[in-house]
């Protein structure tokens, strides 16, 4: 597809020791027209006066939750003001190289059917060796947690849970989005697997951090994510009415 913008949104939680980074990269490599959305969850550890001060002009838009809500809540808040053909998700962390994203535009841009990419974590790697026990824990849990994705959700996704996901925005802007927290990728795979839209994968580069540097996603996190995939499956009719009927066109058009 022709792809003249790209809109990334960027939530944002205490990370002062990469924000400044993570900006300078996307706004050096992706060469192509962007808007920038932030999104500060009420960052406590000096982040919010980062961005005030260093990067009001290399951002496009920057938005202040007056209270800490989670990583959905911040999609939710930037998905009404997307304006880019293509909308990807980054996080505030180098835990995903930014330079990826230029593979996931390109793909978009050389085959015209694909309307959803994720960058897989998993896909074509096989050595967990050097991790740390607590990452291995968490390769085992999102492995566990994609295996249920796939079954429930009839996909066959090798990482249901990456941060890197990516929407023409036609998909992305009629998508009711209501998990505020990190259940929001639970309920997104449920809802693309609803009106049958296929999710296309790529390998990328991965460096897990620790609690210790700062990660968020603890054990809860993967039972909200388990309880968003029965809830947008069986339990959420009155939704699930409305979205077949908003995305009818985009179903007899997929592919």
């Amino acid at each position: 597809m022709l792809i003249k913008k790209v809109s990334i949104i960027i939530p944002c939680y205490n990370e002062k020791k990469t924000i400044l980074k993570v900006i300078e990269i996307l706004n050096k490599k992706i060469k192509i027209k962007k808007q920038i959305i932030l999104v500060d969850d009420y960052s406590t550890d000096g982040t919010r006066e980062i961005i005030k001060s260093k990067l009001i002009k290399k951002v496009d838009n920057i938005i202040f939750h007056s209270k800490n809500k989670g990583k959905g809540a911040c999609i939710i808040s930037a998905q009404k003001i997307v304006n880019g053909d293509l909308v990807i998700i980054q996080d505030a962390d180098l835990e995903y190289d930014p330079n990826d994203l230029n593979k996931i535009i390109n793909l978009f841009q050389k085959i015209n059917s694909i309307k959803v990419i994720y960058g897989s974590r998993v896909l074509n790697k096989s050595n967990y060796n050097n991790l740390l026990l607590t990452q291995k824990f968490r390769v085992i849990a999102n492995y566990i947690l994609t295996f249920l994705n796939n079954f429930i959700n009839s996909q066959s996704l090798t990482d249901a849970h990456t941060c890197y996901k990516a929407f023409i925005r036609e998909v992305f802007s009629k998508i009711y989005l209501q998990e505020k927290r990190f259940a929001f990728c639970s309920e997104v795979n449920t809802k693309l697997s609803k009106i049958g839209i296929n999710i296309v994968e790529i390998p990328i580069a991965y460096k897990g951090r620790g609690y210790y540097e700062g990660k968020k996603i603890k054990l809860i996190d993967a039972f909200d994510s388990l309880k968003a995939i029965i809830k947008y499956n069986f339990f959420d009719k009155k939704y699930i009415k409305l979205f077949f009927k908003k995305n009818l066109l985009l179903k007899n058009n997929k592919n």
